[in-house]
């Protein structure tokens, strides 16, 4: 098997100095720690009141959606920043590509909007 390269060395190093900082901080954290659970400590604990309703409880399915939603726009977010940087080195074709993109993303959001996924009440 080859030897590592000097480069990666020090990534190396890091890398097992944290997983060995990690898994130290959590077994003295343990082993300092006063354990003394009483009947109060272990119930439920919600603004000071019993809890009156079940601790599942479902979520509604818009919830999911704008959450999706949100999450794309993102992306779009985090495509065009290093296009817009690099926008006239790139020339007409980027540029063509973006607007691409952004049609495309655009045509999804209509969509969505003409389903009612951002309308919250119907």
């Amino acid at each position: 098997m080859d030897a590592i390269p000097g480069e990666y060395l020090g990534i190396l190093l890091l890398l097992i100095f944290g997983i060995l900082f990690g898994v130290l901080t959590l077994f003295v954290g343990r082993f300092f720690r006063l354990s003394r659970p009483y009947r109060e400590k272990l119930i439920a604990y919600e603004s000071g009141n019993e809890p009156t309703a079940a601790p599942r409880m479902r979520f509604s399915v818009k919830f999911y959606l704008i959450a999706i939603l949100f999450v794309v726009f993102d992306v779009e977010c985090i495509y065009l920043y290093p296009w817009a940087v690099s926008y006239d080195r790139l020339g007409l074709f980027a540029l063509v590509e973006m607007l691409l993109f952004i049609a495309l993303l655009l045509v999804g959001y209509v969509y969505a909007w003409k389903k009612g996924v951002l309308q919250w009440e119907k």
